[in-house]
């Protein structure tokens, strides 16, 4: 069951007053749930101090995804294993968060397990995920997860209503054709499209207002190479957050029809309940959980190094929406 930050933390607070605190927690929910929050709270728990100042002690130690693919890589996870095997600086616990933790690449995640496997004395790992089922089974195993729910829904953006209208106008096709597909297909691309522009001129724009506060310097040239790379890593991370935030609309569309079927008064699109409903009418449940899985597919393959994008959104659109 599904929890909220407060009442997680309370079980947990009360776990570690007994000494059953585990050395691994997987911390899970959709974007804006508070997992983030919730390790904060525990690494002060662990720590003795104010939660607001945990994420800064020397003795927690934060990976998240740095890369231009915006995984995280084999040296970022070598490089906790080196200071989680160090003496704590201060003599009490040693923390280790993983945000992201779905985005660990293979021999990232394989070289991590002999960490989960033998932990260093006094360490408490907290792995963060909205995405569970794309980390390994072999980790997933190795902790304890700790599911939470949203407290309230996230306010879309214009990008994910816009990608609403166009799912409502495509439902009033009750047998789509190609057509009706690729014009869907199309618009889902052109709001890719018109995010990467809108995330590159804001990035364009802060490097810009970096070269000219610092190309006075020194050591200028060096610095502004760093902070070019920087910011074309920054570009892409953005923008496959921005991809997955639109694909999430299309897995809740379904999701809801099939919520629906099953009369579950709960919907992520509650303003689209009509719409849903009427998906749900008119198909069966084995082809909403086949249309479920074509998207399930899409979300794994974009997360695969070399990918074509667009192929790859045509082919899980035919069997999503066809």
């Amino acid at each position: 069951m599904a929890l909220t930050t407060d009442a997680a933390f309370q079980l947990l607070a009360t776990a570690h007053a007994q000494d059953r605190l585990a050395h691994a927690y997987l911390i899970t929910g959709p974007t804006g749930c508070g997992k983030l929050a919730l390790a904060t709270r525990l690494a002060g728990l662990l720590l003795g101090m104010r939660d607001a100042a945990a994420l800064a002690h020397p003795d927690v130690h934060r990976v998240e995804p740095e890369s231009k693919s915006r995984r995280i890589v084999i040296e970022q996870i070598r490089d906790l294993e080196r200071v989680l095997h160090m003496r704590s600086l201060h003599g009490g616990k040693k923390i280790g968060l993983l945000l992201d933790a779905d985005r660990l690449q293979p021999q990232a995640a394989n070289a991590f397990l002999k960490t989960l496997e033998e932990p260093p004395a006094g360490t408490h790992l907290f792995l963060l995920s909205a995405q569970p089922e794309q980390i390994l089974e072999t980790i997933l195993s190795r902790c304890l997860e700790v599911p939470l729910r949203l407290m309230e829904k996230r306010a879309l953006s214009p990008a994910q209503r816009t990608l609403l209208d166009a799912l409502r106008a495509h439902a009033c096709h009750e047998r789509p054709q190609i057509p009706h597909i690729f014009g869907l297909v199309r618009d889902f691309q052109n709001l890719l499209a018109e995010s990467k522009e809108a995330i590159r001129d804001e990035t364009d724009a802060a490097y810009k207002a970096d070269e000219k506060h610092y190309k006075q310097a020194s050591d200028a040239n060096a610095w502004l190479d760093d902070r070019e790379d920087y910011y074309k890593a920054l570009t892409e991370a953005r923008y496959l957050g921005t991809r997955s935030d639109l694909l999430a609309i299309l897995e809740h569309w379904w999701a809801d029809a099939l919520r629906q079927q099953q009369g579950s008064p709960e919907l992520d699109l509650p303003e689209c309940a009509a719409d849903t409903a009427a998906l749900a009418a008119r198909h069966t449940p084995a082809q909403l959980l086949r249309k479920t899985a074509a998207l399930e597919q899409l979300r794994e393959n974009f997360n695969r190094t070399g990918v074509q994008e667009a192929l790859a959104t045509e082919c899980a659109f035919i069997a999503a929406f066809g």
